[in-house]
């Protein structure tokens, strides 16, 4: 097995990455090479993508229509019995009775461009910022897209095709596949390391079944981290966090990795599990997991594990800049905090609905998430860990990334 050791990462490198391609200034405000720091926020049901300013007051900048072609493509669902019957069960299953319009985005390097996995019509597309119009659309593998990531020079993106266990990588500016590799079940989270080297991908297993009984755990699939060269797409390891859980004398915690952030210098993995209201500390060289840290239970939250969404209880992780707090949403206990990650400590507990994502703001001062059920993005101060200002966007946000647009941008013309 080749040797790896991945440098630098942080779950927000891979967007980060496409804001270094050009400079935020020196350039004159109508120059094409005039780009503005945002935040893309997925509207995953009612299809459409909020950007706003990546720090500050956060306000809105305009709006994207990412499901500008949904009429053709739902002509094609509606002719296809089988495609039709993974539609309506996206819808009824993970969709929570709502179809899944946009699940990832990113910009282009030269912002030009958003590109957008499209969970319910099993596809990535390329849409124009300033039309608003398709540029090109890739189809997966099986019958949903799910997770994306962006290598740090930008020219590539990995999207998990969840039925089909594939990931596949693409050329971000013409849509052509480079090539793709096989995963654990219901392939999800993908993370490139800081140099580039190798892909991470984290597959989730079955997470809509009703087997959530602890006991039960082992129907839910082959569930691992797969590691892959990211030139060749060869696989360079496989963690199998069962192992490793079990080895800690954590056997009672499920095994499917869900959101995840590595420390900058990417010697050690925090992530999430299944139904489990904290995280884990992995370190990289000794293959072990390190530290566990568990967080309040909201007493208002069922304990009925069938009442949690896909399998979650915290869906949502980021880090600062500088390694030392971590960000966590807690999804089902409707809440988020700041931890320190010297201590694990955590701070206040700041109230949210259904928060689903937490990432990095563009100035590394605060930690972002969104509030799919209040349909807002909150930012929280990593220094004092207290809510600063809350930004309403569309149905259901999801999915928030940093990206770059022409600077005097503020929406598609279509539009």
């Amino acid at each position: 097995m080749p040797a790896f050791r991945p440098r630098h990462l942080c779950t927000v490198a891979a967007a980060l990455a496409l804001t270094a391609t050009v400079p935020a200034t020196g350039a004159s405000a109508d120059s094409p090479a005039a780009l503005r720091e945002v935040l893309f926020v997925g509207n995953n049901w009612d299809g459409t993508a909020e950007v706003i300013a990546s720090s500050g007051d956060f306000a809105r900048i305009g709006r994207v229509d990412v499901v500008p072609d949904k009429d053709q493509r739902m002509a094609e669902i509606n002719a296809d019995p089988v495609k039709w019957v993974y539609f309506m069960a996206i819808r009824n299953s993970v969709g929570e009775g709502h179809d899944q319009f946009v699940d990832d985005m990113y910009a282009t390097p030269d912002g030009r461009s958003m590109v957008v996995s499209r969970p319910s019509f099993a596809d990535v597309v390329s849409l124009d910022l300033a039309t608003g119009s398709v540029n090109w659309r890739f189809a997966v593998s099986g019958h949903r897209a799910d997770h994306m990531a962006v290598s740090p020079d930008g020219t590539k993106v990995a999207v998990s095709a969840s039925t089909s266990n594939t990931v596949h990588v693409l050329d971000i500016v013409t849509g052509r596949q480079l090539g793709s590799f096989g995963t654990g079940d219901k392939p999800h989270e993908n993370v490139f390391t800081g140099d580039g080297r190798y892909i991470w991908n984290m597959s989730i297993g079955d997470v809509n079944t009703a087997l959530d009984e602890p006991w039960l755990d082992w129907t839910k699939g082959d569930r691992r981290i797969t590691v892959v060269d990211a030139a060749t797409f060869r696989q360079v390891k496989v963690i199998d966090m069962r192992q490793r859980l079990d080895a800690a004398g954590l056997g009672q915690y499920s095994d499917a990795v869900r959101p995840a952030a590595f420390s900058p210098d990417e010697s050690k993995l925090y992530f999430q599990v299944s139904f489990f209201n904290g995280f884990f500390e992995y370190d990289v060289a000794s293959d072990k997991i390190t530290r566990t840290k568990v967080l309040p239970k909201n007493p208002a939250t069922s304990e009925d594990r069938t009442t949690w969404v896909n399998d979650s209880r915290h869906h949502g992780l980021s880090m600062s800049p500088d390694g030392r707090k971590l960000c966590v949403a807690g999804t089902m206990d409707d809440y988020a905090t700041v931890v320190d990650r010297a201590t694990l400590q955590e701070g206040p507990l700041v109230t949210a609905a259904k928060p689903y994502w937490a990432t990095v703001s563009g100035d590394g001062k605060s930690c972002v998430i969104s509030e799919s059920g209040a349909d807002q993005v909150t930012a929280i101060d990593f220094a004092t860990g207290r809510k600063t200002v809350s930004v309403p966007v569309g149905d259901h946000p999801q999915r928030v990334r940093l990206a770059r647009v022409p600077a005097d941008w503020s929406g598609p013309s279509a539009s």
